[in-house]
């Protein structure tokens, strides 16, 4: 089967040879557990139930899951073996099920939810750089979206990853997550919708407030949690800017425009975030 999971198009046949992402037709994951560190309405008091899976259709230069997104690590499972995977963070106590980086797999991940269908919301965890008809299609398994929109100049897109269109096919897939009605149960943990998270990088404040400006329109339909924790991390030998932690200056710049564009569903960090110690380490 050619692969058109995401905007990279690469029409290869995965069960042959590897597309842009890294992987072939096997999934491929490097650790499941309960994770503590999303947003206080995902993790909740037990913790969410993530997967983090390996290769990446983005690659961004300053990844911090650096050796995930280059497939260098990792261990392959079945469609079943991610099914029963489901099962056990759900009766663990999983609050959700929370599918990070599951771009590339999306037809696997469509597979295993038909062979179990979790109690708790599903939640779609990714990077952003999606193809419509993908998001379309697993749109009905979806309960949570929760997308990264991470630049909006098609020049800083392409400086750190290589994706000048990264804005336009974002943009594009986020409006149609953002179908997903917002809902939360009795305890106040999300059980639908849509949760933008956006990154504040050095030296990009004025990137960060065009987005802003682009979510405006939606900001009755989801929640945008505009971030702080930038660590240096990754490839960023040539990029001199990426090679220091955010100041509390720009984060604040980021925060004060939004809330003069009456964002009011929106989730901020403190500076305790941008640490390496919230990067979980791998089991595989």
């Amino acid at each position: 089967m050619n692969c058109n999971l995401c905007p990279n198009l690469c029409k290869i046949n995965k069960e042959i040879q590897k597309g842009y992402c890294g992987t072939d037709g096997k999934v491929r994951i490097a650790k499941f557990y309960l994770h503590k560190f999303e947003e206080p309405f995902i993790s909740g008091t037990n913790g969410s139930g993530t997967v983090f899976f390996c290769g990446c259709s983005l690659k961004c230069v300053f990844c911090q899951n650096y050796e995930l997104s280059r497939n260098t690590r990792g261990k392959d499972i079945t469609v079943s073996e991610l099914a029963d995977i489901f099962k056990y963070l759900a009766e663990s106590g999983a609050h959700n099920i929370n599918l990070v980086n599951p771009t590339h797999f999306s037809d696997k991940i469509i597979k295993a939810l038909e062979i179990y269908r979790p109690p708790v919301p599903v939640v779609y965890n990714t990077h952003g750089y999606e193809n419509t008809d993908m998001i379309k299609e697993i749109f009905d398994c979806i309960d949570v979206f929760l997308p990264d929109m991470k630049f909006y100049s098609p020049k800083v897109s392409s400086r750190y990853t290589g994706k000048s269109d990264y804005f336009e096919k974002a943009s594009e897939a986020i409006e149609i997550m953002t179908d997903k009605p917002l809902v939360f149960d009795e305890n106040g943990l999300i059980k639908s919708g849509t949760v933008v998270r956006h990154l504040v990088l050095p030296m990009n404040v004025s990137d960060s407030k065009k987005i802003l400006d682009w979510f405006a329109p939606l900001k009755e339909k989801a929640y945008i949690n505009v971030m702080s924790q930038y660590t240096p991390f990754g490839n960023i030998e040539k990029f001199p800017e990426l090679k220091r932690k955010l100041t509390r200056r720009e984060y604040e710049s980021v925060i004060d425009y939004a809330i003069s564009l009456g964002i009011d569903k929106m989730l901020y960090q403190d500076f305790k975030s941008a640490d390496e110690t919230y990067i979980p380490q791998w089991d595989y």
